[in-house]
């Protein structure tokens, strides 16, 4: 039997990802996102606060029976702006081979498109053009991935490495963001990764104090993100879809 370590973090609890969020028909917000996730945020910085409602969140950027706007100078700290990158080893195990497997989470980096394309066949998404899938991460907010790799006993850098997990969110920078695409590889699903990518690009949206966080969940997996602090429908308030009248 291959021996477990967790690595000291609290991202990683023992949670099935289930489906993921592809094609979608629920439209969530963290109406009460109580988590502790969100206690964490709170604490670490003195000035940030939930929003008590889902349009209360919407209107926070605008002034309440004044007629002045208030205008604050722009930040002139450029490492406020996005999310600093980040990289660490989620799990680690041993194999009874003696092959090491590390689960590395990180930020910032780049993508294989090919990589990525391969884990979306992997979990039985519709293939999409590469070019778009291209631009949508270089477009996105923050983008999070998961990697496995594998060091086998004698073979000093020559690792294998395989992208088995990603989520992306995209934001105004200010008050809303939504999450996207979040897919684990099925041969590693229900060991709490996804709640993991979801849980990290959460904790990154509160740091830069953007509390509306929405995202669109097949029905199969509503209740995964209820329990990380979703909730459908928010006061009464539906997702809308355009459809072209044709």
């Amino acid at each position: 039997m291959a021996a477990v370590k967790l690595m000291s973090s609290s991202l990683f609890p023992n949670v099935s990802l289930g489906l993921p969020c592809g094609e979608t028909n629920w439209l969530m917000s963290p109406y009460n996102l109580h988590t502790q996730i969100a206690k964490q945020a709170s604490k670490k910085h003195k000035g940030f606060r939930l929003k008590a409602g889902f349009w209360d969140s919407i209107k926070s950027g605008f002034l309440k029976n004044s007629t002045t706007q208030v205008v604050e100078p722009p930040s002139t700290l450029e490492e406020e702006e996005e999310p600093l990158p980040e990289e660490f080893v989620l799990v680690e195990k041993t194999e009874p081979d003696g092959a090491i497997e590390q689960i590395i989470f990180s930020s910032g980096g780049e993508i294989d498109i090919y990589d990525l394309q391969s884990l979306c066949d992997k979990v039985g998404w519709p293939r999409r053009p590469l070019s778009k899938m291209a631009a949508a991460l270089k477009n996105s907010y923050m983008v999070a991935t998961l990697h496995s790799v594998r060091k086998l006993p004698g073979s000093e850098g020559d690792d294998q490495k395989t992208l088995i997990g990603m989520a992306r969110a995209t934001s105004d920078h200010a008050f809303n963001a939504t999450i996207w695409d979040v897919l684990v590889d099925p041969s590693y699903q229900g060991q709490g990764l996804g709640k993991a990518l979801v849980e990290k690009i959460i904790r990154a949206l509160l740091q830069r104090d953007i509390g509306n966080i929405t995202l669109f969940a097949d029905s199969q997996v509503v209740e995964f993100y209820r329990n990380l602090g979703f909730e459908p429908d928010p006061e009464g308030i539906k997702g809308m879809f355009w459809y072209p009248k044709y």
